[in-house]
């Protein structure tokens, strides 16, 4: 089977509600034949969700999951679709599901296992040991198929696991998490024998927190925040247009970087975001070149050796970041802004002082202008005996 732009899986408005809470809120997206497909997420936003659905194991509140029978000539033909809950023998030989807890047995031994996954899908006897021993070879567990599995280690069970969901050769296979709790060496084997399982034509959806790992893998990923699609498609694409700035690492000896910095700011007119961190300078631009150059000459300048430079891409850890929290910048200093936000605050400052100033001299012109007009008019015995009737009028009409 090979890599097509049509899709196998269609989700429709798909919604998941537990308790009072939508864990899948109105999504709608497609993954298609042949692909390796990425579901990125915090904890709690609904991946393993979106995975049981994609097997029919939980139904949905709205909207529906659909799946194409890939035998059918005519790919784009909508007919070809159908809904998983109202087909579910097909589905069940169409996938295979390798949840994040292990589902084999753990009392029998690595072929044991194979075989009683492989009868369960009633296959023929002959078809389960092909199977078995083909499957055996790919996951490298030939040596050890007579093995107890709950003797194996985490990278071989793990293995286990997948080769108990490829059996039946299923034309998707789908897994959670799929290097939890493994090592970096034993998650590149999983990544190494996923890779080669696509090569075969299986379509793979895979859910992860592995994001550097998916950002080389996937053809595709999609980004869940708050029970939505934020975000899907290729993992440059997603790059690009939520973390478009590329890395500058600075290292030098002496590090007055705060001097650079400020040299640096001179000839650039946009705010630049840095922080200084393990005695180095990290700076993120979208435009590297012209001040990685300037930062050169500075360096030059002031007389600092350069002892690291390095620029790094985009990644999609970053891209997920921005996508969850949004410009994140707690430690970091934006030059312009911070000018901008401390000019801000002490113009405010001024012109409350200001307003308060001249609140008090008002008060006070008032007060002297009123006390001129009265004495240029009236004189002291006139200004006692209005004080004196005032008072009359008070008693009279007991105003206190």
């Amino acid at each position: 089977m090979k890599k097509s732009n049509a899709p196998i899986y269609k989700i429709e408005h798909f919604s998941k509600i537990f308790g009072h809470k939508f864990i899948l809120n109105d999504i709608s997206f497609e993954i298609n034949q042949g692909e390796i497909f990425g579901i990125i997420g915090s904890s709690g936003c609904g991946k393993t969700t979106l995975l049981t659905a994609l097997v029919g194991f939980i139904k949905a509140e709205k909207g529906d999951i659909k799946f194409r029978n890939i035998k059918v000539l005519n790919e784009g033909d909508d007919k070809s679709f159908r809904s998983i809950y109202k087909s579910s023998n097909d589905m069940k030989k169409a996938y295979g599901f390798a949840p994040q807890d292990p589902s084999f047995y753990q009392n029998l031994t690595i072929k044991e296992n194979l075989n009683y996954f492989g009868s369960l899908y009633n296959l023929s006897g002959r078809s389960i040991k092909s199977n078995t021993g083909y499957l055996l070879n790919l996951i490298g567990l030939t040596q050890s198929q007579h093995v107890i599995a709950k003797e194996l280690s985490g990278g071989m069970q793990r293995r286990l696991d997948i080769a108990c969901s490829l059996i039946h050769d299923p034309e998707v296979l789908i897994l959670d998490e799929p290097t939890a709790d493994l090592d970096a060496i034993n998650a590149k084997k999983i990544w190494n024998l996923l890779k080669i399982i696509n090569q075969r034509g299986t379509t793979i959806i895979i859910a992860s927190h592995h994001i550097a790992y998916l950002d080389n893998f996937c053809d595709r990923v999609l980004i869940l925040k708050d029970g939505h699609v934020a975000a899907i498609g290729m993992p440059d694409e997603i790059k690009m247009k939520n973390a478009p700035e590329e890395k500058i690492f600075f290292k030098s000896t002496p590090g007055k970087y705060e001097r650079i910095i400020k040299e640096l700011t001179k000839e650039i007119k946009t705010p630049l975001d840095y922080e200084i961190k393990n005695q180095a300078l990290i700076i993120n631009s979208q435009k590297p070149t012209a001040i990685t150059h300037r930062l050169l000459q500075i360096s030059e300048q002031f007389k600092e050796q350069i002892d690291d430079l390095e620029i790094t891409k985009p990644t999609l850890d970053r891209a997920f970041i921005m996508i969850h929290e949004g410009d994140n910048r707690k430690g970091k200093t934006v030059i312009g802004e911070e000018k901008k936000e401390k000019k801000d605050k002490k113009n405010k400052k001024n012109k409350k002082k200001y307003l308060n100033k001249n609140k008090g001299k008002k008060k006070e012109k008032k007060k002297q202008k009123e006390k001129k007009l009265i004495d240029g008019k009236l004189s002291e015995e006139q200004i006692e005996m209005i004080d004196q009737k005032i008072q009359e009028t008070k008693n009279k009409y007991s105003v206190k």
